[in-house]
């Protein structure tokens, strides 16, 4: 990594991706997360955001439904292809991307 020297202060530079990560990344440029295959990231879906597989839906909607106090059945009324197992990987996807974060 390089470092850099600011005010007496070193800070080193870091990838974007890990390793692991960056192993994740498919040809045609899309990734997902380990554990989470009803998730898909591609840059030509909702551009690039976390959805469940197959849809438009974004994962992002589904956490804060869930954290307004949403409930399963609710989801699943609103969303009709939605199934148990998507919101699953939704959480478990939000729970990976908060495990993978590095903290200063």
């Amino acid at each position: 990594m390089s470092r850099l020297e600011l005010d007496d202060k070193r800070y080193e530079a870091r990838p974007l991706l890990n390793q692991e990560q960056a192993a994740r990344i498919k040809a045609d440029g899309s990734r997902a997360m380990a554990g989470a295959e009803r998730i898909e990231v591609n840059p030509k879906v909702m551009l690039g955001k976390p959805v469940i597989r197959g849809t438009r839906v974004p994962v992002e909607l589904i956490l804060r439904k869930l954290a307004e106090g949403a409930t399963e059945s609710d989801l699943l009324d609103g969303y009709p292809g939605l199934t148990v197992e998507d919101i699953k990987a939704t959480i478990a996807y939000g729970a990976d991307s908060v495990a993978h974060e590095e903290s200063w």
